[in-house]
């Protein structure tokens, strides 16, 4: 079905690791593992400013990945066996001028390459030109009406407007070209934004993407953007309005297994890193978001921009931090912001290494979007 996204195999809540089983393995043995997913943004810059923004915590210094660097970067992925590539991370990546080249280069190489984005600069020019090459295009947009939207995001009501058209276009060219790239909208929802849960559903019905989906926001561990975890209880029946709204070609859903636990861990150890990576816009290689911030040195592995991420995978320091994550020094439930882009794969594989499950290879067709676990 040409153009068509089947919305059976997509998984927009949970983990996709236990179809990584080999990868696994190798970890299980103390081998160093290539990530399968890589998080990254090709600058720290951003033309919004939204109030649930987590990467505003996270300043760190800035370096310019140029086209060389990501070329050299995407390159090394492919050489050490990183399956796929999403720039979405601490910075509006779109507004890169290597952005574009990005894409297609690292698809060039069979890196699977995805893009979560405002938005705002992806117009029907630029969209022709990515969307063959994007295996998930993901638009930011916390609103579905024009004010709250302005106030939410933080730039002016016409930016919406804008925006509006751009999925519009997306969508019709995945429709008419016949692509594969599925094409998503995801609501950061904090309880404040209550008042546009319905009708953010009801303008994706119209505008017709694959998918809405509904997450929680994440906070640091200060809890420095007021997040009140207990009020999402109260969303509930509205959530659940939201997502009766899906049909054969449209899907909303909602990331029950986050909004649930809020702020709650069940494990300490954080084994998560090695498998799916995050990389700062400004080029440092870090674990994951939460320690992007200058505080956090000690976990800061390299950049990119200095130095080929292949040494820098191959590094002493890359497996000292990895594995001082995976050791008794380090607890995720009390040196960390709230549940994480992590989260899943950590809570899969601390089930497995206590014995908890055996994670065995799920049953029937794999899902769609393996690489990005």
């Amino acid at each position: 079905m040409s153009g068509m996204t089947d919305h059976t195999d997509l998984i927009l809540d949970g983990t996709k690791i236990a179809w990584h089983r080999d990868r696994v393995d190798a970890w299980m043995r103390g081998e160093r593992i290539a990530p399968i997913t890589i998080d990254m943004a090709l600058t720290r810059a951003c033309n919004y400013a939204c109030h649930f923004c987590y990467a505003m915590l996270q300043e760190n210094d800035r370096k310019q990945i140029t086209r060389q660097t990501i070329f050299d970067f995407l390159d090394d992925c492919t050489e050490i066996g990183v399956k796929g590539v999403s720039f979405v991370s601490d910075g509006e990546s779109t507004i890169s001028p290597v952005f574009v080249d990005a894409v297609k280069h690292g698809h060039s190489l069979g890196l699977s390459m995805a893009c979560g984005t405002n938005g705002f600069v992806l117009t029907r020019r630029k969209l022709e030109e990515i969307l063959p090459h994007l295996t998930y295009l993901r638009v930011n947009i916390s609103a579905g009406e024009r004010q709250r939207y302005a106030e939410i995001m933080g730039v002016k009501e016409s930016y919406f407007d804008r925006v509006i058209q751009n999925i519009r276009d997306m969508v019709d060219i995945k429709q008419t070209q016949g692509l594969p790239v599925t094409i998503g909208l995801q609501m950061v929802l904090m309880p404040d934004y209550r008042d546009q849960i319905m009708p953010l559903a009801r303008l994706g019905k119209e505008l017709r993407p694959d998918y809405l989906v509904i997450k929680h926001c994440s906070d640091n561990e200060d809890g420095d953007l007021g997040v009140d975890y207990s009020a999402y209880a109260s969303l509930y029946d509205t959530l659940r309005e939201a997502e009766s709204l899906s049909d054969e070609t449209y899907r909303v859903a909602v990331k029950w297994s986050k909004i649930g636990e809020g702020d709650k861990r069940s494990y300490q150890r954080c084994y998560g890193a090695p498998f799916m990576l995050q990389i700062s816009g400004s080029g440092l290689v870090a674990p994951c978001g939460m320690l992007f911030n200058e505080r956090y040195k000690k976990f800061h592995i390299g950049n990119i921009v200095d130095t080929r991420f292949r040494d820098i995978f191959n590094s002493d320091a890359y497996w000292d931090v990895m594995n001082f994550l995976a050791s008794s020094q380090f607890n995720a439930q009390s040196m960390c912001g709230s549940l994480c882009l992590q989260h899943g794969v950590n809570t899969s594989l601390d089930r497995l290494v206590k014995g908890q499950s055996e994670m065995a290879r799920p049953d029937g067709p794999p899902p769609q979007h393996l690489a990005f676990i």
